[in-house]
């Protein structure tokens, strides 16, 4: 998906106007295998980009997720808290995790397009 800006820590977010809509890569959540409970902060907690902003656990471990971007949480998908399993099945569709206003859009360009992430990744893997 071209629209989709990633971080290092394999976050994703999508922006529209002044939301960005953030999940998990389809590569985290493959690496955790199944999902099975998610923890989310509330609405109108404010973030800094890279600050922990909830934790998703799976069958494996446990892994912190961080916001690639700052802003304030506008909407939490409260679908995916219920039913974690969503994440595995579209990580980067319906397995969205939370919607947030940014403070700025100068983050955003410093985040991996679609092409730069995937190198990252295989980079990543060959270690």
């Amino acid at each position: 998906m071209d629209d989709l800006h990633y971080s290092e820590s394999h976050e994703w977010v999508r922006v529209d106007g002044d939301i960005g809509t953030v999940g998990i890569t389809d590569h985290a959540q493959k690496q955790l295998g199944e999902i099975v409970y998610l923890e989310l902060p509330e609405v109108g907690h404010v973030f800094n980009a890279d600050d922990e902003f909830g934790t998703v656990e799976s069958v494996k471990a446990v892994s912190e997720l961080y916001t690639p971007v700052s802003g304030e949480v506008v909407e939490v998908n409260k679908g995916a808290v219920a039913e974690p399993g969503i994440i595995n099945d579209d990580p980067q569709g319906d397995g969205w995790l939370i919607k947030i206003k940014l403070s700025t859009d100068d983050e955003v360009r410093k985040l991996m397009t679609a092409d730069a992430y995937a190198k990252y990744v295989r980079e990543e893997q060959e270690g």
